[in-house]
């Protein structure tokens, strides 16, 4: 989406055969890729067309979370499915939680209190054991933990499938996407397990104005994600 001058007095929520689409002045919102702007509930639809009744003078993208993740998942996740099912389970082979360190002690001590139980989750909920390591090597994680991880992402609707691939994307995790996809971990905790290290690296020698940017906009990445999630849930 670019950045245009406002140009409609009213955005609204209108049921459609599609699901529900959002009306400017009673025309239909389209998606930078020419497609009707449809969401499958209401309740995500109500909150887009408040992220467009919100603009002011302008209409900035960057202010409407909820409305550039479903054009996405309409323009790109729907059309190049098979793609980003497979960058996805690219991430498996270089997960966040799978690399640790084994020294300094603290760090390898949080690492393991904080990444271990995710993990144990994946291995029991979704059949994917994963190794860790502590070395630079890539790890080859099993042909059955990464069978059954993409058992479960093609099992996705495109909706939830476009917010995983936020989420693992910005968290260089597929594993704390999964889980905050699944509601085993809120958008807080998403970025403090994603954010460990740099946390740790914080404590020890502060933070300069360009980390704190970076860090925020991933707070800001996993919030919007979980209520896109949030509102894809039936009433």
């Amino acid at each position: 989406m670019k950045t245009i001058k406002r140009f409609y007095q009213r955005a609204e929520s209108v049921a459609a055969e599609d699901g529900f689409a959002i009306h400017l002045d009673g025309k239909a919102v389209k998606t930078p890729g020419g497609r009707l702007l449809a969401l499958p509930t209401a309740a995500l639809a109500e909150a887009v067309a408040a992220e467009w009744m919100a603009q002011e003078e302008m209409v900035l993208p960057s202010s409407m979370p909820l409305t550039q993740l479903a054009s996405t998942a309409l323009d790109r996740v729907g059309p190049e499915r098979g793609h980003i099912q497979s960058e996805l389970l690219k991430y498996a082979g270089t997960d966040l939680l799978c690399y640790r360190v084994d020294h300094p002690a603290d760090l390898a001590e949080r690492q393991a209190k904080a990444w271990q139980p995710l993990l144990d989750w994946a291995a029991l909920a979704l059949d994917a054991p994963l190794s860790t390591t502590t070395t630079v090597v890539a790890v080859a994680q099993s042909a059955q933990a990464l069978a059954a991880l993409e058992r479960f992402i093609a099992a996705m609707d495109v909706w939830r499938l476009t917010a995983l691939q936020s989420a693992t994307a910005a968290m260089g995790s597929l594993i704390l996407g999964l889980a905050l996809t699944e509601g085993r971990i809120d958008a807080s905790q998403a970025f403090d397990l994603s954010q460990l290290d740099e946390t740790y690296q914080i404590e020890q020698w502060g933070e300069d104005y360009e980390a704190a940017d970076r860090r925020a906009a991933l707070a800001a990445d996993m919030k919007a994600a979980a209520r896109f999630l949030e509102l894809l849930r039936p009433i």
